[in-house]
């Protein structure tokens, strides 16, 4: 989280800040969105190694990291805004569900991983965020992110409690009730939707409950060519939606992640 831990200036509360990637095979992955949303990279944290920074035109847009141990699937988490990662620590916990690591120091900040109710994995940041890093404001960073779950009002209820969405003031999350799903905006702009729907089938009460990360391209048909061609495995071919055109794929090392065009940056 580099791209994190070098900025000055702190984020809304609750919005998301970051994404990264969880692989096997580091430059596999690297290899592989380069080709497909033309990334470049730089190294990581402190210079690791095992990590780096995915830029879109030379703008931190995403970390990838190398999986320790055997059996770690490849995955995206996304990363949320976090006042005091202690305070909503806490409040994970009050709302029955779960800190599986952390509050822990991250260079010049602090990060936890955990566990919403309904088992949706998701980090909280505290520190500074990197104001260049904004969702849906460029080819090739993430357009926006979205909440699969089982029920959408619930998980909205969760994620408002631990992070103060009805909290009044200028540095708010606004939430509301759009095309079936729940919308999260801050100052106008849409970065986030809370849904109860499945990815590869219909609503399903069954679902794995999972934070999905939709990336903007210029042409999502195009992209989703350069994904098919570069080992990528297409879920769902492109398709029209309120929000433009999108579509679903899996990376070579099983990670899914989602298409849209720049279409997303202007919903809401």
């Amino acid at each position: 989280m580099t791209a994190l831990t070098t900025a000055t200036s702190r984020g809304v509360q609750g919005a998301p800040c970051w994404v990264s990637l969880t692989v096997p095979d580091l430059k596999a992955a690297q290899d592989f969105y380069a080709a497909v949303l033309g990334w470049e990279y730089k190294p990581g944290f402190q210079g690791q190694g095992s990590y780096s920074v995915a830029l879109a035109k030379a703008t931190p847009v995403a970390g990838i990291g190398a999986a320790s141990g055997l059996g770690r699937q490849a995955v995206w988490t996304a990363y949320f805004v976090a006042d005091s990662a202690d305070v909503v620590a806490s409040r994970i916990r009050e709302r029955g569900a779960t800190v599986a690591v952390g509050p822990l120091e991250f260079g010049n900040g602090r990060v936890a991983w955990a566990a919403d109710p309904f088992d949706a994995v998701f980090g909280i940041w505290e520190g500074a965020v990197d104001p260049e890093w904004q969702v849906g404001r460029t080819a090739g960073a993430p357009a926006w992110l979205e909440l699969r779950t089982r029920d959408p009002f619930a998980s909205a209820m969760f994620y408002g409690g631990v992070f103060d969405w009805d909290v009044e003031g200028p540095r708010k999350i606004d939430v509301r009730y759009e095309h079936d799903r729940v919308m999260l905006s801050v100052g106008g702009h849409t970065v986030a939707g809370i849904y109860g729907g499945g990815v590869e089938t219909a609503p399903d009460p069954h679902l794995r409950p999972q934070w999905h990360v939709y990336f903007c391209v210029d042409d999502v048909e195009a992209a989703v060519d350069r994904a098919d061609a570069a080992g990528g495995t297409v879920i769902t071919r492109p398709r029209d939606t309120p929000f433009g055109p999108m579509a679903s794929v899996r990376d070579p090392q099983g990670a899914l992640f989602h298409l849209s065009s720049e279409e997303i940056e202007k919903a809401g």
